[in-house]
């Protein structure tokens, strides 16, 4: 009872702060942590968060949790175990908010069988454009708000309170690591899984991979199990995505498992030193973390120290590309293929995906602003850094190729990111036209940030 009256005390305070917004002035959430990678004009005030970022209840004989919209997956996670349940898709760094990975999409190694976070999305309170918090479910007077609310990255409001599905689990994962030399057939082998769920005998629960170069990729496949001979620690010395190189088989407890890729940032973390083995032991094991790294980023995008260097040793200026696509899975291989010629960026991240399957009679939903196709199989591409800028290009160009390249193979790109679309392709690729009908509806007055000019524009 006391956690609901504080949640109430929190969401009226969020109401007042919207309100105390002058017209005309963007709305920014309050939050010290953000996963964003587009550059985004600072508001002089933000709205008033605290008090939102708790877990309310678990119901562990319903499978459901009642989670606050600024609740971190760290702290849900923390929450949920000790059921033995954790959410169907908990995305790979710690720092993300529910309420971020609904209205900003997000991926994990289960998406294979249980889609995108906003799936198992129950119904979810949100504070729309007009001031009025509504509560949105699949049917009911709001269903045209719950639909298009997953990838409106804000732009028809904020999430105050998710009640979502949760999964059972065991204590550990058990983990084996396939090596492919061929991507045709890894790309064969996640349609197999994918299908049923199994390998050479054995259950699949979570399935993701690396791709080094397209002669060598690696498919990681989990098993929850409660009996393994020993478990990995990768929160010390050792470095998660140099296993698969290493090992054909591994195992982590399930805590563990969830967070493997946030200790080095999946291999990001290379680039401030920390896996260098001297660096290693001197920086805290608290502070090798994504939402570290992330400061760190900010930092450099704030004051470009490395790019001056970079100028004074007469080294071409580089363009940022951090973008994760998906792509069908038919043309997956192609795409890497192009991928590893045009931009040579390695490693990549591979994350298979298929919205999930109605439990009863019917077909899998689809969402109007992230339009994947229901029963089709796609693979999630990640990949994160920065590229020379070749003479005489500009800044941008290779996320442009790589928009391109995109839509030519019919996926998705997520938007936390550089974005370059013009507006008719935007509209096209992105639900443009249910967007407008729905923040007609919820926000008449357009005080919200559009989808658009969030994305494409960085207002």
């Amino acid at each position: 009872m006391h956690a609901l009256r504080d949640h109430d005390l929190a969401v009226a305070q969020l109401r007042r702060s919207y309100a105390a917004v002058p017209p005309g002035q963007p709305v920014r959430l309050a939050k010290r942590t953000s996963n964003l990678f587009r550059p985004r004009s600072a508001p002089s005030t933000g709205l008033d968060v605290r008090g939102l970022g708790g877990v309310l209840t678990v119901d562990p004989v319903a499978g459901t949790a009642d989670v606050q919209g600024m609740c971190t997956y760290e702290r849900l996670v923390a929450a949920t175990l000790p059921y033995g349940l954790m959410p169907l898709v908990v995305p790979q760094l710690r720092t993300i908010t529910l309420g971020g990975a609904v209205t900003g999409l997000g991926i994990e190694s289960t998406s294979f069988r249980n889609g995108l976070p906003h799936e198992s999305v129950i119904e979810l309170d949100v504070l729309t454009g007009s001031g009025e918090v509504v509560t949105a479910r699949p049917d009911g007077p709001h269903a045209d708000l719950y639909a298009a609310f997953p990838n409106s990255l804000g732009s028809l409001g904020y999430a105050t309170r998710l009640r979502i599905e949760l999964q059972p689990v065991r204590r550990y994962v058990a983990l084996r690591n396939l090596q492919f030399t061929n991507l045709t057939a890894l790309t064969e082998a996640i349609g197999e899984i994918t299908a049923t769920r199994r390998w050479a005998g054995e259950s699949v629960d979570a399935m993701d991979g690396v791709m080094f170069s397209p002669g060598e990729a690696y498919l990681v496949l989990g098993s929850f199990t409660d009996d393994v001979p020993a478990v990995s620690d990768y929160t010390g010395q050792e470095i998660y995505y140099r296993s698969l190189r290493q090992r054909t088989h591994d195992a982590l407890t399930i805590h563990d498992y969830l967070w493997r890729w946030d200790t080095d940032w999946f291999w990001c973390s290379a680039a401030f030193g920390a896996q260098h083995p001297v660096v290693r032991r001197l920086w805290p094991a608290r502070w090798r973390r994504s939402d570290v790294y992330h400061r760190i980023v900010r930092l450099e995008h704030r004051h470009r120290v490395a790019a001056r260097i970079d100028r004074w040793r007469g080294q071409p200026a580089r363009e940022r590309v951090v973008q994760d696509v998906e792509i069908p899975l038919d043309r997956t291989a192609e795409f890497l293929h192009w991928f590893a010629a045009g931009v040579g960026m390695t490693p990549v991240w591979l994350c298979p995906l298929r919205l999930r399957e109605p439990a009863g009679p019917g077909s899998a939903r689809s969402w109007p602003l992230y339009p994947l196709r229901p029963g089709l199989d796609y693979v999630n591409i990640g990949f994160w850094g920065s590229v020379p800028i070749a003479e005489g290009a500009a800044d941008g160009d290779v996320n442009r190729e790589i928009e391109r390249a995109v839509s030519e193979k019919g996926g998705h790109k997520s938007l936390y990111s550089d974005a370059y679309y013009d507006r008719d392709s935007f509209d096209r690729l992105y639900g443009g036209g249910a967007w407008r009908a729905v923040r007609d509806r919820y926000d008449p007055d357009h005080r919200l940030t559009g989808l658009y000019e969030k994305a494409v524009a960085r207002a």
